[in-house]
């Protein structure tokens, strides 16, 4: 048995040292031409749409829509706008569906809402000699020839933009949110949420079959706030002409930022609440508006992220952040990722030079 286990071994080493020994047919060399290699010479703005985004965020998790609109001005600012919104209620702005079907307070839910503004001062802009790697593609290779094989790639020196950044901007939000999780996590009670005649909130109430169950407590967030952080950006903008290959791009402009988040306002709606009978019917003589002052919020955060775009007149574009947003205290842990298609980019320069016969 020990010997059929070492000839199988042995079997199994040949085999693999003869795979690895073959060289592929066409891993020849290749000589390519330049067309241009400009990392300045891209579109000075960028206007995307946003079909999807999503967001897990303690506070609200939402996925939807939105616009995302770049410019650079020279070599020195460039400057960033950006507004998301879920599509709907169902899809999918979950707070504010749980609120619709679960709430039961008298407190208007919120749409989420999310708008940001800034710039990014060039500290350094710099040209460096770097290389960038290109897969050769033929038109022959198309559908199942392309997706069966390996591709070849040639590593192409090129030279890179490099841009070290310092960023400001603002941010404001607004959003449903779930109380009762928040109360959880920052271990409070219901009835020390108090009204005017320092009354404290129930927690609990009679529903329609007669049984006593929790009041399920919804309220708005809104934050209004500013950024501060720094940023690194790599552009390339190259295209070469390969002999017996299709031609190579590379035009990505990808950039990574970290930033302070800081919120002074962030501003929680009381709650709004009318009382039930033992039968479940609502006393409306007894509403009354009953404070959330107890409720800690967090005006400091952070956070880190990727931009990612090409420069092309029509393309798509990529985005993503993870950190810790102003919000209520314990409920600020987001992660969120983005796409945009189409992103229509200009460079805004249209004219030309003109002569007389």
């Amino acid at each position: 048995m020990k010997n059929y286990f070492l000839m199988l071994i042995t079997a199994f080493v040949a085999t693999s040292a003869t795979l690895f020994a073959q060289e592929r047919k066409d891993k020849a060399p290749v000589t390519f031409e330049e067309i241009y290699d400009e990392p300045y010479s891209v579109n000075k703005l960028f206007v995307g749409f946003q079909p999807l985004y999503g967001e897990l965020f303690v506070s609200n998790v939402t996925a939807g829509f939105g616009v995302d609109v770049q410019y650079y001005h020279v070599d020195k600012l460039d400057f960033k706008v950006q507004y998301r919104k879920t599509y709907s209620q169902q899809f999918f702005d979950f707070s504010r569906d749980l609120a619709a079907k679960n709430s039961d307070v008298d407190n208007r839910t919120q749409v989420f809402h999310y708008m940001e503004f800034g710039g990014t001062y060039h500290i350094k802009d710099f040209e460096e000699s770097s290389k960038t790697k290109m897969y050769l593609f033929k038109n022959s290779y198309k559908g199942n020839r392309w997706a069966s094989r390996v591709p070849l790639y040639a590593d192409v020196p090129c030279k890179v933009r490099k841009i070290y950044g310092a960023r400001l901007g603002g941010i404001l939000w607004n959003s449903t949110t779930d109380l009762n999780r928040t109360l959880d996590k920052q271990s409070l009670s219901k009835s020390q949420l108090k009204s005017a005649s320092d009354e404290g909130l129930p927690d609990q109430e009679y529903d329609k079959t007669g049984k006593l169950s929790d009041v399920d407590l919804f309220t708005n967030i809104s934050t209004t706030g500013v950024y501060v952080g720094g940023s690194m950006a790599w552009i390339k903008n190259v295209a070469v002409n390969f002999d017996k290959f299709e031609e190579g791009v590379d035009d990505l402009m990808f950039t990574v930022y970290a930033d302070i988040l800081f919120s002074p306002s962030v501003k929680l709606d009381d709650i709004v609440y009318t009382k039930k009978d033992a039968q479940g019917n609502r006393l409306e003589l007894t509403t009354a508006t009953y404070s959330v002052a107890p409720v800690k919020t967090q005006t400091f955060g952070f956070r880190l992220g990727i931009d990612g775009r090409f420069n092309r007149t029509l393309s798509w574009s990529y985005g993503g952040e993870i950190g810790y947003r102003p919000s209520v205290q314990g409920r600020t842990f987001f992660a969120m990722f983005k796409i945009s298609f189409p992103v229509y980019g200009t460079n805004l320069d249209y004219k030309v030079e003109s002569f007389g016969k």
